[in-house]
């Protein structure tokens, strides 16, 4: 029974991270580090010493530490990691390739391509063909409003892009419905309402001019109301801060996370949730200033800093990554502002550059820097 007992003693004191050091001859508490990567296998280094490979658990004492993984044909992934004893802390690491490949999802142009609000489709513009217009006529084979699906679809679903609406459409301009299941399209004569989900010929299609306030309205109210729905599970007080100090409110895919810009200075109160033994251990800020993009962890109760409020940014589908299209380059960051890294570097229409439902995909607009010729939607695949 004795031996029974301390065999079990012992086994606790293991897994809450106690290590036997054999200088001092005594069991000192530990944390331990989870660490996972897709793909794994990655290499370990903590503080530049290599410890293991991924997927592995590490025990580390109470400390800040520099954790790396390293794997061939991946970008490096640093971070800095602070342990607690008898906590573990888990870190799952999402590596990109260092040479992204790229395939066409369009061929006959793409202009104005505009993201649906729940990151699910993409709209865009196919211009009439040169032969065409040319003719004076109005329309053609591919000309139209297309949508594409964005999400990762079961096997079966037709995943090819569609057409919505047909015609010549050099001077439209058009917005997504708050549900992402209808388009306005506005031209300098008329106002469409369109089903994103069936093709309405030009001939079909109905003047709302008269009703266009209304309509835009009520997708207004739609809005808040969908808001109002989502910040009505958090805290009074932090509630009352993002209703009061911010805007550009989105929830992450999974609706733990929330993405937003400061337009005054407020304070996000700290113990509002109680604590997660092993939360991120990242820096974070309480006090939220104007023009700074942040993201509210409402698991953990934890507030980062993330960018500026002019910088364009979308949550990837993991709701651990953030997108942020830049000049030349497509940046993916983890949602505590760490871990920059450059996934794509070349010629590309800026801003145009979307998450996809898969986080090793998204999708960019380019000719490549060819003036002239038309611009087209690509997959950049991070497999």
């Amino acid at each position: 029974i004795i031996v029974v007992l301390v065999a079990s003693v012992v086994a606790a004191m293991y897994a809450n991270g106690y290590r036997f050091d054999r200088e001092k001859g005594t069991f000192d508490p530990n944390g331990l580090l989870v660490i996972n990567s897709e793909p794994n296998g990655a290499q370990v280094f903590v503080d530049n010493v290599l410890k293991t490979a991924t997927n592995a658990t590490i025990p580390l004492a109470p400390g800040s530490y520099e954790v790396r993984l390293k794997k061939d044909g991946y970008l490096l992934w640093s971070k800095k990691v602070g342990m607690q004893k008898e906590e573990v802390t888990q870190i799952n690491a999402y590596l990109f390739p260092i040479a992204p490949s790229l395939s066409a999802i369009s061929f006959a142009g793409s202009k104005n391509p505009i993201i649906s609000p729940d990151l699910t489709k993409i709209a865009y513009l196919v211009p009439l063909s040169s032969d065409a217009e040319a003719k004076n006529t109005q329309t053609d084979e591919k000309s139209g409003l297309w949508v594409l699906e964005t999400a990762n679809l079961p096997l079966g679903f037709n995943r090819e892009p569609r057409k919505i609406t047909d015609g010549d459409t050099k001077d439209w301009n058009f917005t997504w419905s708050p549900d992402s299941r209808e388009i306005m399209a506005e031209t300098k004569k008329a106002t469409y309402e369109l089903d994103a989900g069936q093709f309405t010929s030009q001939l079909a299609r109905v003047d709302i001019k008269a009703q266009q306030a209304k309509i835009l309205d009520n997708w207004s109210l739609l809005k808040k109301e969908r808001l109002a729905a989502q910040l009505a599970k958090l805290p009074t007080k932090l509630k009352d801060v993002f209703e009061k100090s911010t805007s550009d409110i989105t929830f992450s895919p999974d609706e733990e996370k929330i993405l937003y810009t400061a337009t005054a200075s407020a304070v996000v109160t700290e113990g509002l949730v109680p604590p997660l033994p092993g939360s991120s251990t990242q820096t974070q800020e309480r006090n939220i200033r104007p023009n700074k993009k942040y993201v509210y962890d409402v698991k953990e109760d934890r507030n980062f800093t993330v960018a500026d409020d002019k910088q364009i940014t979308y949550w990837m589908p993991t709701s651990a990554h953030l997108m942020l299209p830049q000049k030349d380059k497509v940046i993916i960051e983890d949602y505590d502002g760490t871990n920059k890294q450059s996934v794509y570097t070349g010629s590309y229409v800026y801003p145009y550059a979307f998450p996809t439902g898969s986080p090793s995909r998204f999708l960019i607009l380019t000719n490549f820097g060819a003036d002239s010729a038309l611009t087209n939607l690509y997959s950049v695949s991070l497999k």
